[in-house]
Order: structure tokens, then sequence, then C-alpha cells
């Protein structure tokens, strides 16, 4: 924590999710307040059908006493990113506590945001044609979110 911690906003669009989740966890780690917006434009690299399948596949598991008592998996884009992010943060440290609190997820850009600098992460880019990915919002639309 040598520097000092900033406010950063990062644009999900046309970002790999993955590359883009881990970065965000560094910084976050660092002590530096996060932002990610434009969530549901966030791409997910693979087959479109084997990401939407096992994500299915991840939705179906659940407490075979009581179901209703979780676990609960997020289905919107923004929550995704955060659960993405949380996952990549040390869990029984209180570090990995503080700096969940430190992370925000929007989708669209809010009002607030909108006057803001926003950085890309040149290592999260998508390489290939956009074609060839699937974006947060297709696979939440997909699973059971909808969109207001």
């Amino acid at each position: 924590m040598d520097k000092q911690a900033q406010n950063i906003v990062i644009d999900g669009t046309d970002q790999i999710a993955g590359r883009l989740s881990s970065n965000v966890a560094k910084m976050l780690l660092q002590g530096n307040r996060v932002t990610v917006v434009n969530c549901e434009k966030i791409m997910l690299s693979g087959n479109r059908s084997n990401i939407i399948n096992e994500y299915r596949d991840f939705l179906e598991i659940a407490s075979i006493l009581h179901p209703e008592h979780g676990p609960y998996h997020p289905r919107r884009p923004d929550t995704i990113i955060a659960r993405m992010v949380r996952g990549m943060l040390p869990r029984k440290k209180p570090s990995g506590d503080a700096a969940l609190k430190r992370l925000r997820t929007y989708m669209g850009v809010p009002k607030q945001l909108k006057s803001s600098k926003k950085i890309v992460l040149e290592n999260a880019k998508i390489t290939r044609p956009s074609a060839n990915y699937t974006t947060m919002y297709d696979l939440s639309k997909t699973v059971g979110w909808t969109p207001a």
C-alpha cells in the first residue's frame, strides 16, 4: 500500500471477463476503489453453447437439505462480474473482505460517473472479432434474467 489509494473507473466494453476480473482483484488488493461500468458488454470467450450449458449446470447447485437457503447464484451481468472478482480475492483474510467493499459494478454508466475518465485495460481486450465471443447480457438473458 505504498502508493495513494485512488478511484479507478473501468469500462467493461469488449473486455474479456476473466482477465478483467483478475486485474480488478489486483487493483482492489492494492487499496484502490474500483468501479466497473458497462458490465453487460463484457465478453466471455469460448463456445457460446458451452458457456450457457456450464452456467445452467452451475445454477442447479443447491443445498440438498434446504434449497431455499442457498447458495444463491447471480443472474444479472453486474452481479456475475462482482461474484467473479470475489472469487479471485482471498477468502479467509480481512484483506479480501475489505477489498470487496471497495468494488462497485454497474450496467451502463451511472449519472455520477458520466464525466469521469474511464480506463480500458489493454491486456483484457478481445483479440478476435466480437462475433467469436458471448456478452454478459446475452448469457444473463439466456439463464433467466429479465432486463427491466
